[in-house]
């Protein structure tokens, strides 16, 4: 399967959302986002590959945000950011999933779950009106995830891991 290119909406998966910039900038900033929205009002990295563009396996390099297109393919964005081991991604706090079983619990060096609900943008910048339907947490990958998390000041319950 390629990489799909942007945001969507978890039912439709025909919308693009963007991730708020308020914890773009409380996190940031990034070398790459590998699943960019094609339209953006602000940026979420340096680089973004999009739907034109095949985000899991162009090169990454750097520190990655990955905002994955919310659904069943969240587990193939995962995999690669444990392989890459250097950056944040924002998923659903699913902890009984196997994306949190096999690439979450055992590869990620911390954890910053989210307290309340996030808004997601439209493209066009505005905020939506509803929240995003489920508790979401921010997963690091990498000593420079673990500094970033812990000194964000976002609203959340912070766990760090130390593997041996």
């Amino acid at each position: 399967m390629t990489g799909i290119g942007s945001h969507h909406k978890a039912r439709s998966m025909n919308e693009e959302w963007l991730t708020p910039p308020e914890i773009l900038k409380a996190l940031g900033p990034f070398d790459l986002d590998p699943c960019a929205p094609t339209i953006r009002p602000w940026d979420m990295a340096r680089k973004h590959y999009d739907i034109n563009g095949d985000g899991l396996t162009l090169p990454w390099k750097g520190f990655i945000w990955c905002n994955p297109p919310y659904g069943r393919h969240n587990i193939i964005w995962l995999e690669r950011m444990a392989e890459h081991g250097s950056g944040i991604a924002l998923v659903f706090a699913r902890t009984e999933t196997e994306m949190f079983t096999k690439f979450i619990w055992p590869r990620s060096d911390v954890l910053l779950f989210l307290h309340g609900r996030i808004h997601f943008h439209y493209v066009s910048g505005a905020r939506a009106k509803g929240n995003c339907g489920g508790p979401s947490v921010l997963i690091g990958f990498g000593k420079k995830a673990v500094r970033r998390l812990g000194r964000c000041n976002l609203a959340g319950t912070l766990v760090t891991k130390w593997r041996k």
